[in-house]
């Protein structure tokens, strides 16, 4: 009796292999720098919490019916204002906004209105905040609202 065999040859299994290795050379570039894209996304993350955690804090204030220097409590946190806004201190924005100091290394500040915090990943991948100013500070009008600055380039 003629016995059958079955399966793979040596020639098929080889060129599976050589044509696995083909794809994943195409597709490992495409994966390969996500840390960078990781880290952009958080600083988009981090700036919405502090535009966001800024309204707040502003809608609290306002609530209360306080002057724009007043703090606020949010969640139990003081959040330390200046022109209706937080401060640009860890007091201010960063207990606002919850931002971890762990993962962000926060640079900069004052408790001045037009004061710039920064918050860095690594060189030249930061977000910024700088407070709200005033003609005079905390007293109305307010002349510029925060501005949230992300500068993704060293990502």
């Amino acid at each position: 009796m003629k016995k059958q065999q079955s399966g793979f040859t040596l020639i098929e299994l080889i060129m599976v292999i050589v044509i696995l290795g083909i794809l994943a050379a195409f597709a490992l570039p495409r994966f390969a720098d996500l840390g960078g894209d990781a880290r952009r996304a958080s600083l988009s993350g981090l700036a919405g919490a502090l535009k966001s955690s800024a309204a707040i804090a502003r809608s609290a204030q306002l609530a209360k019916g306080v002057t724009l220097g007043t703090s606020v409590d949010l969640d139990g946190a003081q959040i330390v204002m200046v022109n209706g806004f937080p401060q640009a201190i860890a007091a201010g924005i960063t207990t606002a906004a919850s931002v971890d100091v762990g993962s962000y290394t926060p640079s900069g500040g004052a408790a001045t209105g037009g004061a710039t915090i920064t918050y860095t990943i690594r060189a030249n991948c930061t977000v910024s905040y700088t407070a709200a100013t005033a003609a005079v500070a905390n007293t109305a009008p307010i002349t510029a609202q925060p501005v949230v600055t992300v500068t993704p380039n060293g990502c």
